[in-house]
């Protein structure tokens, strides 16, 4: 009889020989100059069909089962050797099972991963190469490797796997995307990342706590029409810059306020007060104007040059923009993990009644927590009129749905008390080289739209698992 060691080396000795002879009429069809939609199919058919005949005919025999049709009747001295009945040894079909429950994330994500490789073949021409085989099989084997290795960091484990899955990323994109490494995309991709990762700032601070802001886009958009409003109007533009940042953390304060008295209304209250800021916004700044929801006007050369590709730091060719965010970020990680501030919006996302015993206002927190995030939503939405230099309504609309993504991805869960902006910062980046990798392959952006979606579900499964919810209780 062999033991459970051998089943299992049969198990993977069965995969990697499917892997084998797929990947050999994989790369036969391809040498063959076969159709791409004909190689994909006739592959994936071989690789469950090698999967298939090795589970029914090779598996059995593993765990002392015969193969054939001997009888399974427990032999005597099996029995005086005090060996277990068959009804007691697991069947292939059992282990098998066993083994899609333990890694049903991985097994999810990689077939995602594959779905996503097939789409991009249908859509983008001439996408499907050898190029881009090899380098779909480096991306699979590098996330099998961050799942597996990362059991390893356990108190980091979602910052383990982000850093993999973004060093894979830039490094298949830099292989497959022509200028994807040079030193101008690589400050492009710096410039919208810091401003997805300001917009984030509040979103992770609410979500520490339990909460959601979904007014952050209207509030982006409502700052970057209402800023080049006051402009036109005379008023200096620091003083517009504060009195629109103002203005934001004034929103935030009403979000704080009402979604504290409601509670677990946050999300559709702040939705319907971030539609009640955009239509008000468009209302006043409409007056005399037959362009509702756009501004024109000049921007400050100072803002241009805050935010701007071609901005400049102390005469160094770096947008201060990442720099505002680099500092923002820092402070914000060190703070979280270091003061009482910190320390007690995590005791409040943890556990709201055992913080409650300790005397920890979980009013004053909450509503500070989204003074914060409209505040550093208006200062985002100044700063993209920087960037653009004209005021648009739906400026902020991606960031409806990116700074959740980028939250999440990054590990913070959404019931409070686990996470932090270190984790969001590795979230924002992925995202960012994932736009760029995708832009860069030539999809349509809807088709952009539909991979981004598919890809951050096996990220999400993957390294932002939220805690138990009895450990929220």
């Amino acid at each position: 009889m062999r033991d459970t060691a051998s089943f299992a080396l049969r198990k993977w000795v069965g995969l990697a020989t499917a892997g084998l002879v797929a990947g050999l009429g994989l790369i036969l069809g391809l040498w063959q100059s076969q159709p791409a939609q004909n190689v994909i199919f006739y592959t994936a058919a071989t690789f469950a069909l090698v999967v298939w005949a090795w589970n029914s005919f090779a598996l059995p025999g593993a765990m002392g089962e015969p193969s054939g049709g001997s009888s399974r009747e427990p032999t005597a001295a099996a029995e005086s050797a005090g060996a277990p009945d068959a009804s007691e040894r697991p069947g292939a079909r059992a282990a098998f099972k066993q083994f899609l429950l333990r890694n049903r994330a991985l097994l999810i994500a990689l077939l995602i991963l594959l779905a996503v490789f097939l789409i991009a073949s249908v859509t983008a021409t001439a996408f499907f190469t050898l190029g881009n085989v090899i380098a779909l099989l480096v991306v699979a084997a590098l996330l099998v490797f961050a799942v597996k290795v990362s059991k390893v960091f356990e108190g980091n484990r979602s910052a383990f796997i982000g850093l993999t899955v973004l060093a894979a990323l830039f490094a298949i994109g830099s292989f497959t995307v022509e200028g994807f490494a040079s030193t101008t995309n690589i400050k492009s991709m710096l410039v919208f990342a810091s401003f997805l990762g300001l917009a984030c700032v509040g979103q992770t601070l609410v979500a520490l706590l339990g909460g959601l802001d979904l007014s952050i886009p209207f509030v982006i958009g409502s700052s970057n029409v209402g800023l080049l409003y006051l402009i036109g109007l005379g008023v200096p533009g620091w003083i517009a810059v504060l009195l629109i940042i103002a203005l934001g953390a004034l929103v935030g304060f009403i979000n704080g306020l009402l979604s504290f008295r409601l509670q677990g209304q946050a999300l559709i209250l702040t939705l319907g007060i971030g539609f009640a800021i955009s239509g008000l916004t468009q209302i006043l700044t409409s007056i005399g104007s037959a362009y509702s929801g756009n501004v024109f006007g000049s921007v400050p050369d100072w803002l241009r040059n805050l935010a701007a590709m071609n901005g400049r730091t102390f005469g160094l060719p770096l947008p201060p923009v990442i720099l505002i965010w680099i500092g923002l970020a820092a402070l914000l990680v060190y703070g979280l993990k270091n003061s009482v501030y910190g320390r007690h919006l995590y005791a409040l996302g943890g556990n709201r009644l055992s913080a409650a015993r300790l005397m920890i206002s979980e009013r004053r927190y909450w509503v500070g927590a989204y003074m914060v995030s409209g505040a550093v939503a208006a200062l985002t939405g100044a700063l993209l009129l920087g960037w653009s230099g004209g005021g648009f309504i739906g400026v902020g609309n991606p960031y409806l749905f990116m700074t959740l993504a980028a939250v999440v991805m990054g590990g913070t869960s959404l019931l409070g008390g686990y996470g932090g902006y270190g984790f969001t910062v590795i979230g924002v980046l992925v995202l960012q080289v994932l736009t760029s990798f995708l832009v860069g392959i030539g999809l349509k952006f809807e088709w952009q739209q539909f991979v981004f979606g598919l890809l951050i579900l096996p990220m999400v499964a993957l390294y932002a698992r939220s805690p138990h919810i009895r450990t929220q209780i």
